[in-house]
């Protein structure tokens, strides 16, 4: 097997499947780095709520396809910049959420932030989370995972995740928004929510982190 000068582990699934958090420690136990590829179209997400933008809007919205392709944003540990300006909480909220997946069904907006996340496959290896990573960012990925878990394990997470931010949080309606987020998402006419036909699905919905970052580095130490 040809393995790319730099593997790439590339780690997608659905809202709250836990990709990130799971991805984030793969990549250390690799000693690889990391990509969360949402944060950057979270990213977006702000910079078109700080310029007052509605992608609903035209005129707005090709600005915002051109703030892709140049979007300023860099990643130093849990610290997210936004032309030095940190952003890390700003991206979190639900808000920030919701217009990161209007965004993501642009087709334009894609495009424009494809590069800036190829520039992150830097040696000596890099472990990317998202929803598109091993379909059309990394196709050559030495290992594409597909994580997965019920909708109602996902809001429960999603729930203990935004109350432990010490906010309140409806369980029905952050279900409600990762139904339509999961449909949104897999029935964009760019880059899908769906497995690639290579990639190994793995059910998360009753099994502990732990366990969940054993498998796949097991999964990306056979294939590196």
């Amino acid at each position: 097997m040809n393995v790319p000068r730099f593997p790439v582990i590339a780690i997608d699934g659905p809202t709250a499947s836990g990709k990130g958090t799971v991805a984030a420690l793969v990549a250390a136990k690799l000693a690889y780095h990391y990509l969360d590829s949402g944060a950057i179209y979270r990213v977006l997400a702000v910079a078109a709520a700080q310029a007052d933008l509605d992608p609903d809007s035209p005129d707005d919205l090709q600005h915002i396809i051109s703030m892709a392709a140049n979007l300023p944003v860099q990643f130093y540990g849990d610290r997210v910049l936004l032309q030095d300006i940190d952003v890390s909480e700003a991206i979190r909220t639900e808000e920030a959420g919701v217009m990161a997946s209007r965004l993501a069904v642009v087709p334009e907006v894609r495009a424009g932030l494809l590069q800036r996340q190829r520039d992150f496959r830097q040696a000596p290896g890099l472990v990317a989370d998202g929803r598109d990573m091993g379909s059309v960012v990394f196709p050559d990925s030495v290992l594409k995972v597909f994580l997965t878990a019920s909708a109602q394990v996902r809001a429960e997470r999603r729930v203990k995740q935004i109350e432990g931010r010490g906010q309140q949080a409806d369980f029905q309606a952050i279900f409600n928004d990762l139904m339509a987020r999961d449909k949104r998402d897999s029935e964009r006419a760019v880059a899908p929510l769906k497995p690639c036909d290579d990639a190994l699905v793995l059910d998360c919905s009753n099994m502990p982190i732990d366990q969940v970052v054993a498998t796949i580095h097991g999964w990306a130490v056979d294939r590196i």
